[in-house]
């Protein structure tokens, strides 16, 4: 018989707090090392923000808030900046710290901001959603690749 397990951790934001679900087939932690492990069908859920993994590796502070979150396997996700901007992709590895606002892409990333026609396709792809900067590297032998609609202006002649 297949169990899911269902952990649900409270996270404080600035003023209000925003609830954290992770959904996982097994679940390991070790409180006083300060982690838990989560393993099979990961999918981690905050407000917009969605998270999907083979395996999620979650780290927390003293006060038992989590500091970083190490996605590892298939890794699908889906993120809002604060200004509202929605990006979705897929990569090996990710990581995100909280405190920085900041998700760490790593291995076949393509990042897509939606709405818009923009993608980003490299070996490491940075995203801060505090101030929605992108940063992408490629890996030893393949460019980033940076795809965008480019929309010219065209003037009607007369004749």
């Amino acid at each position: 018989m297949r169990y899911i397990i269902f952990f649900t951790l409270l996270i404080q934001t600035f003023l209000n707090a925003e609830e954290l679900q992770i959904k996982a087939k097994s679940f390991y932690a070790d409180e006083k090392a300060g982690f838990s492990v989560f393993e099979g069908s990961v999918n981690i859920v905050k407000g917009y923000d969605e998270l999907n993994a083979s395996k999620v590796t979650v780290y927390i502070d003293k006060e038992k808030s989590p500091t970083k979150f190490i996605a590892e396997g298939d890794v699908s996700f889906k993120v809002k900046t604060k200004d509202d901007v929605k990006y979705e992709g897929i990569a090996q590895k990710a990581i995100y710290l909280p405190n920085k606002k900041e998700y760490n892409f790593y291995k076949n990333v393509h990042l897509k901001q939606l709405g818009d026609k923009k993608e980003i396709k490299g070996d490491e792809v940075v995203l801060n959603i505090s101030d929605n900067k992108a940063y992408a590297k490629g890996a030893d032998k393949e460019p980033v690749i940076m795809i965008f609609e480019f929309k010219e202006e065209t003037k009607e002649e007369n004749k």
